[in-house]
C-alpha cells in the first residue's frame, strides 16, 4: 500500500506529459500477493480472524487500479484523469484499511 501511495507523489513530480510509471503496476501486485499471504496463513492460526468482506472489498478496489493503470500503460502520454483516479481509488484502499472495524 505505501508504494502505491509513493507512486501518487511520484506520477504527479513527473508532470502531466509523463506516461504512466509501470511502478503502479508493481505495487498493485505486491499489495495482492501481501494479501494473499496474509489471508492464506488464516487457518494455521486461531487467534486472528479476518473479515473477508471487508478483504472482498479492498481486493476489489486494487482490482480497479490494476486495470485503470494497465489500460493506460503504454501510452506516451499518461490521460489527465488517471492521477486523480488511481490516487482516489487509493485513499480509499488506506480508508478501508483503517477505518473499517
Amino acid at each position: 500500500m505505501g508504494m502505491l501511495v509513493a507512486m501518487i507523489m511520484l506520477q504527479a513530480r513527473a508532470g502531466k506529459d509523463a506516461p504512466v510509471n509501470k511502478g503502479w503496476l508493481h505495487g498493485a501486485a505486491l499489495q495482492l500477493l501481501t494479501g494473499i499471504a496474509l489471508v492464506g496463513i488464516d487457518p494455521l492460526i486461531d487467534t486472528v480472524k479476518y473479515d473477508h468482506i471487508k478483504i472482498g472489498v479492498k481486493l476489489l478496489v486494487l482490482v480497479a487500479i490494476a486495470v485503470v493503470v494497465a489500460i493506460n500503460i503504454n501510452k506516451p502520454k499518461a490521460p489527465s484523469w488517471l492521477l486523480p483516479t488511481a490516487a482516489s481509488l487509493v485513499v480509499l484502499n488506506v480508508g478501508i484499511a483503517v477505518f473499517w472495524t
